[in-house]
């Protein structure tokens, strides 16, 4: 439910709304809107415009979603896509003349375990997912769509955790609770250190304990968790805000999708921690759109947590008030950048800005505030309540506790696993059952701004600090595993194309950089390049980094450099020999 229909800078929401009830966003809608918000038609145009979930026209009677994130392009759902556009004659995007069908595609559903896999709607009913497809059977689900026929669909399993329950912090409770009970969350500590916190230790005191912990930031940055807390509670004003970034958009990551269903309480406890040691009194969490269940779930536990005294008004009696808002993204991937992320809660279009100012100076409608994503949330009632020292004792010397890593691709365990930092990439492949489809060839691990490591790495420790020098980064902990049967070179390519079309466009060097990229890497894919292309390639990538505006451009070349680096060989068979090691690329092979 919204906070204010009438709050325009709940503009996203209402936006939401208004889809639901019909359908689409039209002009004169948009224009209405506007009056009643007391907003410029062109702001309100111009944020439906800019993200994806929005809809500005009519989509078809059936409406098909194609999964093209990392996992689903590799088992084949970018071939998918493609064979769905010549049978039925559409471009994605578009919808049939006679109404019946559209297509489009996402960058990635969360569903990893299920690839390749498309979401069908229509007919008055709930929306279908069918997974692990061939281009054949895809056509035939959307056949039978169009022609009425009742087809049932996959369930949604919950999504595996596995490893040792020894080493897990963060996703402790998850599948030991009942994710919408908040008695069942209690039983399991829920809001116990909490209680003991408001009303005993001081505001300086907590900062200074998740100092000590040596907590860094999980969201991908690995920025120090208690200095950017003892920021924002130094900063002036009496007004702060708390946001949580649960806008989980990197193609191949599921970890806090599985942390918000399965144990929002742990989440809001966090948040609310963070709150008192700020002096914060309303704190957002921002949902990714394309988790429903998970934006239900924590709209459950906030009423009920609202309804038992643990959020709202002088909590536990200590003084201290604290309200937690849902926020839901419409499918910018650049949203996860931190200030792309609170132009959106202000219901803006999510276009980074530079910094400084930070958000612990001027963030939420120029007030600091702190941003962290919901894993690093959800690790602060553990530490406070078994000590830094215990906290700090997991891992390696500067990377302190567990890591949740989503696994996914060329792999026999598709899941989420929590280990300790430091924790090698081959004795995560070993928890995860080890390779499929052939050998391993290479990890690409942080999501689309990543690099890919190859198999030689295997017995490197992975945290925060030793994945740079071979090109990549742990990140917020997507790793998707990558067998000698895939080409690089085609992997680069999909990274370098989802970040063309995630580009919020605002700074040249990514707006252009990526459509740039995009044609040299078709071209070396369809054997028209020549070996310059490649020297004129890494050079277009080394620009974009050091010249982007956030962090969305200057990571997009990583999987770019660091295929050139450790796969050139794939590159030059290719623009030298005509020749895809893999039998990937080239027009004869991608039928």
């Amino acid at each position: 439910m919204l906070d204010d229909m009438n709050n325009p800078d709940a503009l996203i929401e209402i936006l939401h709304a208004r889809q639901q009830e019909r359908g689409w966003l039209d002009t004169p809608l948009l224009a209405q809107l506007a009056g009643e918000l007391k907003l410029p038609p062109s702001l309100v145009y111009g944020v439906a415009s800019f993200y994806h979930a929005f809809r500005l026209h009519p989509r078809g009677t059936n409406h098909c979603t194609v999964c093209i994130g990392t996992s689903c392009h590799i088992a084949g759902g970018s071939r998918i896509m493609g064979e769905l556009e010549k049978k039925f004659n559409l471009t994605c995007g578009s919808t049939a003349s006679d109404g019946s069908l559209s297509l489009e595609r996402v960058g990635c559903l969360g569903l990893c375990g299920m690839a390749p896999l498309i979401k069908i709607e229509g007919g008055g009913t709930t929306a279908k997912l069918h997974a692990r497809l061939s281009p054949e059977r895809a056509i035939g689900f959307v056949q039978s769509a169009v022609s009425g026929e009742n087809v049932r669909g996959d369930d949604v399993f919950p999504v595996p955790v596995f490893g040792p329950d020894s080493s897990r912090i963060v996703l402790s409770n998850c599948g030991v609770i009942d994710p919408e009970s908040l008695e069942s969350a209690r039983q399991a500590g829920a809001y116990s250190i909490m209680a003991d916190v408001v009303r005993d230790v001081p505001p300086e005191e907590v900062c200074r304990r998740i100092t000590s912990s040596g907590l860094r930031g999980r969201g991908g940055g690995g920025w120090a968790t208690g200095r950017k807390w003892d920021l924002v509670r130094r900063a002036p004003g009496r007004r702060k805000f708390v946001v949580a970034n649960g806008d989980e958009g990197d193609p191949g990551a599921f970890m806090d999708r599985t942390l918000m269903e399965s144990d929002p309480h742990r989440i809001l406890e966090g948040m609310a921690i963070a709150g008192y040691a700020v002096g914060a009194r309303l704190g957002y969490l921002y949902v990714r759109g394309e988790y429903p269940l998970a934006a239900s779930r924590l709209r459950t536990a906030i009423s009920q947590a609202e309804a038992a005294g643990f959020l709202g008004k002088n909590i536990f009696g200590s003084g201290f008030s604290f309200t937690v808002r849902i926020r839901i993204g419409a499918g910018a991937f650049v949203c996860g950048e931190e200030t792309a992320l609170m132009a959106s809660i202000m219901g803006r279009r999510g276009q980074p800005v530079i910094r400084p100012p930070y958000p612990a100076q001027r963030g939420l409608w120029g007030a600091s505030t702190l941003i962290n994503n919901v894993e690093t949330f959800g690790s602060i009632a553990a530490i406070l309540r078994n000590g830094a020292d215990w906290f700090r004792s997991i891992g390696t010397p500067g990377n302190s506790g567990t890591k949740v890593f989503s696994i996914s691709g060329d792999v026999a365990r598709v899941g989420v696993i929590e280990v300790p930092l430091g924790t090698t990439l081959r004795e995560i492949l070993e928890l995860a059952g080890g390779v499929t489809n052939g050998t391993l060839k290479a990890a690409q691990t942080g999501g689309a701004g990543g690099g890919c490591i190859p198999a030689s790495a295997m017995d490197l420790p992975i945290d925060y600090d030793s994945l740079k020098p071979l090109g990549s980064m742990a990140g917020s902990g997507g790793m998707v595993v990558i067998s000698d049967r895939r080409c690089m070179v085609d992997v680069a390519r999909f990274f370098m194309r989802f970040c063309r079309d995630e580009s919020c466009g605002k700074c040249t060097p990514c707006r252009t950089g990526t459509q740039q990229a995009v044609r040299l890497l078709d071209a070396i894919c369809n054997g028209s390049a020549a070996e310059t292309d490649l020297d004129q390639l890494e050079e277009l990538c080394h620009l974009m980094q050091e010249t982007s505006l956030c962090g969305l451009g200057m990571s997009a070349p990583n999987p770019v450099l660091s295929t050139l680096r450790w796969y050139r060989a794939e590159y030059l068979a290719h623009v030298r020999d005509g020749h895809c090691p893999a039998g990937v690329c080239f027009p004869e092979n991608s039928a």
